[in-house]
């Protein structure tokens, strides 16, 4: 066997320079029993970064698997977070260890919104595929999908003391559901355009939504009792400003009688915002008494929300004015006037409180009311920033003071350009206005300066100073020892699109969008101001082109320099006399970026036509053309050493690939938008790459090698394993596609689930008959034979028997995913299961997993079960041996709870203490003490 060439796999290994992403919102979290509004929850790409906006640190880091997060919701008691994720999952995260045993999947597309009630024990989910879902979390499984909206639903919204739930949409309707019948039973349609934002106030007793235009919309809501409704005489509904259209406003096909009953509602009026553009986001604090909203700029409005008593002592204000107005009109006119009415309109009730002005635009808010009518009120904004604002509510004119902001961890635009330093350790990115060096190891920022809009960037030999190439067409030169900019050098006329340094290290070369290739050598002067040496670039020489360059390279061996032009071609000139030497022609677009191998031998390009093409240096002849990428090729470069080279490109993937055999290696994916450059370590072991994501990701090399028939076999599972969960959805006999619908979605897991119990009963099947056959042989022999041996499966499980084997698969099946699962078993495996279930009961084991599993079983395939004679008598002794059985379970749990309610009574009839009461009357005191020693601390400090 001839010697095969070994390629060693590139792992991620971090995310960094991304503090908050625009998909998700923000929210205030509590960690540990720390004080309220110190930590925020901020996704970052497919992880949620949790940040000390004190400290300014990340404190926690919940990890993500590939997809993006699209929205995040703390739960009431502050223990837990749900994440929705881009591809429609729900994950539950614990807080106290940062780990997530709970996951839920029935969307098809990005979770658009998440809401716990109350108890925190439901969950109700929204998403871009209109469907709300509503998912019990105790029993980790979905209850019921809700369909009945047309567009991206927007909010979902659980009511504290009904059991009713209430939804917006982009669709421009607000839809009310009974979740005892899940049936929408009412429909608002006075929206003209999308409903961005949705709040309950009041009590619940207002609606206020937030639409496309400046208008915030206020719905009074009344609660009806059945029994008066029914016992009453029916009055017709006037029309109200909702009901633009009967036939819409009734658009479910629900009697008129029905709405009457549960609840009316009416339009009490509006509010004015001063933006003019959409609400982005409305959110509210807990109680409910401070509303925040903001569109598309950098201005937060804030409005409170009065209390009755308030509203009641401003009307009598009003009234007492009206009245001396009257009499003085009164007196002037020598008549009597009518008593004066004064009417109460909603701006009475709900007023104006402040605006905060923020550093940029504003992407999400959220709201925290604290002791003492502090609000803390938390921003992420559109340029990878968070800011905290703090003011007093009971102020008279509040103004908000700033308490924090998040910008070291990131660039506010995206990062243009990346180099590594000579010795490995330190990694330089460069946006349009700053430029940061990061220690690779820690990940922390080294360095941050203002800079120009950067385009391209390199380490002087030395990694004591660094040079930009900027937009402007200038070179920017900054030391790191000081962080300084020490000289910009008016190098170019257009954009400085390239720079490279010379294999003798004692210059550089630039390429600009004014046609020009400039060579720069280095040289130290006398700084006039400090009179010490410093360094500085002078131009040598000029090569002046007929196009616009787009890419320089110099070959390693400083004879030839490559030049990337935009006409589509690639000039090669020799470097001593830029006499013209090659011309590579053969891409139908520009190319963006181009690389020479070490040995000067081989030359690769790559454009924004989506292909790489790789070509030898001594004839200019082209090797290969490979189709590389599904968009344009952003970035092009070999590893240090050897042959093989990496690509970055739009479509958000990293590919690495070998020149000599034209073969694709392996794809790094992580990024959620396009990649615009990389760069690898001079020793090759590490990459970081730079996307629009805002996030800069460092992957290393480890020593894990890769066969490539297996890479693309697992390439091809990945597929399949996809192309399986996008098939149609299992369908469920006699269910109508109406509004509710099951809660499951068929995913690649539920499939392997479903075939994982299927071989189980297989196996089951099989010992059965082999101990029908051991007992037929015994028989003929008329004496005892050895038993058969038993299957190696069951041996590795601890010998267990085939029935708990079957019950251990199910078992191990997720708690979520266990409908589908079943959904998806064929029939002739079910009246095995049905006997098998049997035996469970009459012993006792799993009973109300098995229940589940039977009533569900039953629910799907009563047809086929009830048609069955054979099941006759199984199905009998089910119900005799279920209904005992978990009446028999009630009994004990009953007793179990009669028994600590008594010894509970007991323990404290003879302590004279309150059990729990003084369990949390010592944990206030523990935090109450915790933050006195805090303040200490920080005052001394």
């Amino acid at each position: 066997m001839g010697l095969t060439k070994q390629y060693l796999r590139y792992i991620p290994s971090a995310v960094f320079g991304v503090i908050g992403s625009q998909k998700a919102n923000i929210a205030f979290v509590i960690l540990r029993g720390g004080e309220k509004g110190r930590y925020v929850a901020v996704a970052a790409c497919e992880h949620v970064f949790i940040w000390d906006v004190r400290k300014g640190e990340k404190v926690l880091i919940l990890q993500g698997q590939k997809h993006e997060v699209t929205f995040l919701c703390p739960s009431p008691d502050g223990i837990h977070i749900a994440v929705g994720y881009e591809d429609g999952a729900v994950r539950i995260f614990s807080l106290l260890n940062g780990e997530s045993n709970v996951s839920f999947n029935g969307h098809k597309s990005a979770v658009s919104v998440i809401h716990y009630d109350r108890l925190g024990a439901r969950l109700v989910t929204g998403s871009k595929d209109t469907d709300v879902i509503v998912w019990d979390i105790i029993n980790e499984c979905g209850l019921y999908r809700l369909r009945g909206h047309k567009d991206i639903v927007t909010q979902a919204l659980f009511l504290k003391d009904k059991n009713l739930l209430v939804t917006s949409s982009k669709d421009s309707f607000v839809k009310w559901w009974d979740l005892d019948t899940q049936h929408c039973f009412k429909t608002i349609v006075g929206h003209r355009s999308e409903v961005w934002g949705m709040l309950l106030l009041n009590q619940e007793n207002r609606l206020l939504t937030g639409s496309a235009d400046s208008e915030l919309r206020a719905w009074d809501i009344s609660y009806l009792q059945e029994e008066k409704a029914e016992g009453e005489p029916k009055i017709k509904k006037g029309k109200s400003l909702l009901d633009e259209d009967d036939d819409d406003d009734n658009e479910e096909g629900v009697d008129e009688s029905l709405e009457e009953r549960i609840l009316s509602c009416r339009k009490a009026g509006s509010i004015l915002r001063e933006a003019r553009d959409r609400v982005v986001s409305l959110t509210a604090d807990s109680k409910a008494r401070v509303i925040a909203c903001h569109g598309n700029d950098s201005i937060l409005e804030l409005f409170t929300v009065l209390s009755e008593e308030e509203v009641q002592r401003k009307m009598t204000k009003k009234m007492k004015k009206a009245k001396k107005k009257a009499a003085k009109a009164q007196e002037d006119a020598g008549e009597e006037a009518a008593e004066p009415v004064v009417e109460r309109k909603l701006t009475d009730e709900i007023i104006r409180l402040t605006n905060i002005k923020a550093s940029a635009k504003i992407r999400w808010v959220e709201c925290l009311s604290c002791v003492g009518g502090e609000l803390k009120v938390a921003l992420l904004l559109q340029n990878n920033t968070i800011e905290t604002y703090s003011l007093k509510t009971s102020d008279k004119t509040p103004t908000a003071n700033k308490t924090a902001r998040l910008t070291l961890g990131g660039h506010r635009t995206d990062a243009r350009t990346l180099a590594f330093s000579s010795d490995n350790l330190a990694i330089l990115s460069a946006s349009g206005d700053t430029v940061k060096v990061w220690n690779r190891s820690t990940l922390q920022v080294i360095r941050t300066m203002t800079c120009e809009y950067a385009l391209c960037s390199l380490f002087v030999p030395g990694d004591r100073q660094i040079i930009l190439g900027t937009k402007s067409g200038t070179l920017q030169i900054f030391e790191l020892a000081s962080g300084s900019l020490l000289e910009t050098v008016d190098a170019h006329s257009g954009a400085l699109w390239s720079l490279c340094l010379a294999p003798d290290q004692r210059g550089i070369v630039t390429g600009s969008a004014d046609k020009t290739v400039k060579f720069w050598e280095f040289e130290l002067v006398k700084d006039q101001g400090t009179g010490q040496k410093r360094l500085t670039v002078k131009h040598a020489r000029t090569l002046q082109l007929e196009e616009d360059v787009l890419c320089v390279k110099f070959s390693p061996d400083h004879r030839l320099l490559a030049v990337s032009l935009l006409d589509c071609t690639v000039k090669i000139f020799y470097t001593d006399t830029l006499k013209f030497f090659l011309s590579l022609y053969g891409h139908k677009l520009p190319v963006l970026c181009l690389d020479i191998s070490h040995d000067s031998t081989l030359i690769a390009t790559g454009s924004a036509d989506r292909n790489v093409k790789i070509w030898g240096l001594d004839f200019g002849d082209c090797h290969r053309s490979m189709f590389a990428h599904d968009d344009s090729v952003m970035f092009l470069q070999f590893v240090p050493k050897t042959h093989l080279f990496f690509t970055a490109g739009k479509d958000k993937k990293i590919k690495q690939w070998d020149a000599d055999k034209f073969e694709h290696i392996q794809t790094l994916e992580g990024h959620h938008r396009e990649v615009w450059c990389l760069s690898i370590s001079p020793n090759g072991d590490h990459l970081v790459s730079s996307s629009h994501d805002k996030s800069l990701r460092l992957w290393e090399r480890t020593r894990e090698p890769i066969i490539l028939e297996e890479e693309r076999e697992m390439e091809r599972e990945a597929e399949f394993e996809e192309s399986l969960a996008k098939g149609d959805a299992p369908v469920v006999p006699g269910e109508t596609q109406g509004e509710a619908a099951p809660a499951g979605k068929k995913t690649v897991e539920t499939v392997k689930a479903a075939e994982r119990i299927m071989e189980a009963l297989e196996l089951y099947k099989e010992e059965m008959r082999k101990m029908e056959e051991h007992k037929y042989a015994c028989k003929n022999a008329g004496k005892e034979l050895p038993p058969p041996k038993p299957n190696p499966i069951l041996v590795a499980f601890g010998n267990v028997s085939p029935s708990r084997h079957v019950l251990n698969v199910i078992k191990k099946v997720r708690s979520s995913e266990l409908e589908v699962s079943l959904l998806v078993l064929p029939f002739p495996y079910i009246p095995e299961l049905l006997m098998l279930f049997n035996s469970y009961i009459q012993q006792g084991l799993e009973v109300e997993l098995v229940c589940r599993c039977l009533f569900f079983l039953l629910k799907i395939h009563f047809g086929q079960i009830s048609s069955n004679q054979m099941l006759l008598s199984v199905i009998d002794e089910l119900r005799t041996n279920t209904l005992s059985k978990v009446r028999e379970i009630k009994d004990v749990m009953g007793f179990n709870s009669a028994g600590l309610q008594f010894l509970q009574r007991e323990i404290e009839s003879k302590e004279d203490v309150m059990f729990f009461a003084e369990a949390t009357g010592q944990l206030k005191e523990k935090k109450k003490k915790r933050r006195k020693r805090e303040r200490a601390i920080l005052t001394i400090a």
